[in-house]
């Protein structure tokens, strides 16, 4: 199926009705991509994790049930993220169109998102999987650094800080986050390959998935995402 109404061939055109979804295993680069994508489009980035968090802060219905839940350091029930999902679809800020980053995450919310989109008369143009290998993966995250201070990140290979463990903007100390951990990498790995992978044959058979590899430089992985969505 070719995603007919995505027309952004180059930067800072914007364009209607491009309705994309972005899946990949953690550190793909997806959110870097749909960010990117976004900015040049003119639509709608929506990040599961930062629409639950403005959810919870505007203390809207979904907001108040997934703050309860995250309170008794219970995991927010699908039920309540795919509420949180389609407020944000159904709102004014996705009237241009959308790019989901990293939802749905399990063929049953996949499931619950066509209902949502057949409801709101918005069907997906295409689903772009980003693929990396995974001793990449693993070593692009395990050499990410974050700043205590400001949250800034660096890497030790690719984005060094000009001084070793200190960071570059305010001086505050740089250290390896607790899920950057080669282990916890390796285990967020399976986790993506059991529940998540199913997802690309069940967009390949609708005839919506694109598979786009990630291993290659921030700007030459858009060059080949940008390719991808306008065809």
């Amino acid at each position: 199926m070719k995603a007919s109404c995505v027309r952004a061939r180059c930067a800072g055109e914007r364009v209607k009705a491009v309705r994309l979804i972005f899946l990949g295993p953690p550190g793909a680069g997806k959110g870097t991509q749909a960010q990117r994508l976004a900015e040049d489009t003119g639509v709608e980035q929506i990040s599961t994790g930062d629409i639950l968090r403005q959810a919870v802060k505007a203390q809207t219905e979904m907001g108040k049930r997934a703050k309860a839940c995250m309170d008794a350091g219970q995991l927010v029930p699908d039920e309540v993220v795919i509420g949180i999902v389609r407020d944000k679809l159904g709102s004014g800020d996705c009237a241009n169109g959308f790019i989901l980053d990293g939802f749905p995450r399990t063929t049953g919310q996949a499931d619950a998102l066509g209902a949502i989109l057949l409801d709101f008369s918005t069907p997906i143009n295409r689903v772009v999987a980003f693929t990396v290998d995974d001793e990449a993966l693993v070593a692009r995250l395990c050499g990410r650094r974050t700043c205590t201070g400001c949250g800034a990140m660096f890497h030790i290979d690719y984005a060094p800080s000009k001084i070793a463990d200190q960071c570059d903007r305010c001086g505050g100390e740089l250290v390896q986050r607790d899920d950057d951990q080669e282990s916890v990498i390796r285990d967020r790995l399976t986790v993506y390959e059991t529940s998540t992978r199913p997802l690309l044959d069940y967009y390949s058979s609708r005839g919506l998935l694109t598979e786009v590899s990630a291993g290659g430089s921030v700007d030459s992985v858009y060059a080949a995402l940008k390719e991808a969505v306008a065809t």
